[in-house]
């Protein structure tokens, strides 16, 4: 595994080393003592599989607020996404700033998301599946999300939205007093 920052501080891409050989491939997505090397020794207590049938899916950008904030390592284990991250952490220098990145299968990247940062993604490819692993437990009425098309965010997409839940085409955008969330 190689740990690479984010120009989002806490944020990180990892690049897996996979094992090939004739048999096909190993790969190991999560090591306790390497993590723990950069910094990272919360415990995941919830794994989730999100399957999205069609190009152009858009989930996000979702958050849970205090005191249930999550951090979340997220691998796309089929297909092709577009995947978006917003810094939304009280005080911190790179606020309402966004990081963006392409998570296949076979470029063997996956994304630590720590507390404070919203998320979400759209699907380049049919049949694209997400593994997410979660340091806090879902808790209904601790969520919350931005509107990806908030000018505040500047966020461009690489295809525009065919699929959206009306919940989330319906996220408000940031108010003028909005402060994010404190961590």
């Amino acid at each position: 595994m190689t740990f690479e920052e984010t120009n989002l501080n806490g944020a990180w891409v990892i690049t897996l080393s996979p094992f090939i050989d004739e048999r096909g491939s190993f790969v190991r997505m999560f090591c306790k003592d390497e993590f723990a090397k950069e910094g990272f020794t919360d415990e995941f207590v919830q794994i989730n599989h999100s399957t999205n049938i069609s190009k152009g899916t858009f989930r996000g950008l979702h958050y849970q607020k205090p005191p249930f904030s999550e951090t979340k390592l997220i691998r796309c284990i089929r297909g092709k996404v577009f995947d978006i991250i917003v810094d939304i952490r009280q005080g911190s220098g790179t606020f309402l700033q966004h990081f963006t990145i392409e998570l296949t299968p076979d470029n063997s990247k996956i994304l630590l998301v720590p507390e404070g940062f919203a998320h979400g993604y759209i699907t380049l490819e049919n049949n694209s599946d997400l593994v997410y692993f979660h340091t806090s437990f879902y808790k209904p009425g601790f969520e919350n999300a931005l509107n990806y098309k908030d000018p505040k965010l500047n966020i461009q997409l690489p295809i525009e939205p065919k699929i959206i839940s009306d919940k989330d085409k319906n996220h408000q955008f940031i108010h003028p007093n909005f402060e994010g969330i404190k961590i």
